[in-house]
């Protein structure tokens, strides 16, 4: 399989992890502080990606300057695009209760839902088809983050959906689709990447975990933290051990 087949593959591995996590909500009555501590270990998981395989490859390539700099440039890039979406009814696009606005509530945020949930999933699935690049072997931490913390993703935003009303054909269309371009993202990154310079390919990687770190702060651990309360943390701290643990392993 050539490369971009292979990073497609993988990135539609993992927007498919987002539509199995919807299913459960939708089909399954699951308790609220088993999403929440789910949703809380894979912040945890996603947390030591970035710093065990995304900041530090993009500080080895390109220097400690150009991934602060592409970091920092993720980073406001995300929470300026959150921003926006939030003002049309997406800001709690993650929350498994009823923070959700309706159409009715307020046109447009099924849209702006959509639209928020597709740029949470973007930047994953770049640095997931840019971790063939190397030895030409997915990295294992990466796939884990993504996929463990996918599931719980998919699990508490459908169910804010599904509180707000919304049908299945919005649910599973959404992230189907999410899905589909999770794995042409990831098909992209590949291309995108492999012909580009070391420093390119550190800006970019850098620019897609610090949108990724912004997004768990912003989205997944206050849904974690409203259910888990003093647990939070520790459950995240145990996800991380777990992609350290896998990144470690699999080196």
């Amino acid at each position: 399989m050539t490369g971009w087949l292979a990073a497609g593959a993988w990135g539609l591995l993992g927007g498919a992890a987002l539509v199995v996590g919807a299913a459960i909500a939708w089909f399954v009555a699951v308790p609220p502080k088993a999403t929440a501590s789910v949703m809380a270990f894979g912040a945890g998981v996603l947390i030591s990606a970035l710093a065990f395989d995304l900041v530090q490859e993009a500080a080895d390539s390109g220097g400690l300057g150009t991934a602060a700099v592409g970091f920092l440039v993720g980073a406001v890039a995300y929470m300026l695009a959150n921003a926006v979406l939030a003002r049309h009814g997406a800001r709690h696009r993650k929350r498994s209760r009823d923070q959700q606005p309706s159409e009715r509530d307020q046109a447009g945020s099924g849209a702006a839902i959509a639209v928020g949930a597709l740029l949470d999933g973007i930047p994953e699935s770049v640095v997931l088809g840019a971790s063939l690049l190397g030895g030409g072997a997915v990295s294992v931490a990466v796939v884990a983050a993504v996929v463990i913390s996918n599931v719980p993703e998919g699990l508490s935003s459908a169910a804010g959906m599904k509180n707000a009303g919304r049908s299945a054909g919005y649910v599973f269309g959404v992230w189907g689709t999410i899905a589909v371009v999770s794995a042409v993202a990831a098909a992209l990154g590949y291309l995108l990447l492999g012909s580009a310079s070391p420093q390119v390919g550190a800006v970019i990687t850098a620019v897609a975990a610090g949108a990724i770190l912004t997004m768990v702060a912003d989205t997944m651990i206050p849904e974690a933290f409203e259910r888990t309360h003093a647990f939070t943390g520790l459950i995240a701290a145990l996800g991380f051990l777990c992609a350290f643990s896998i990144s470690r392993l699999g080196s």
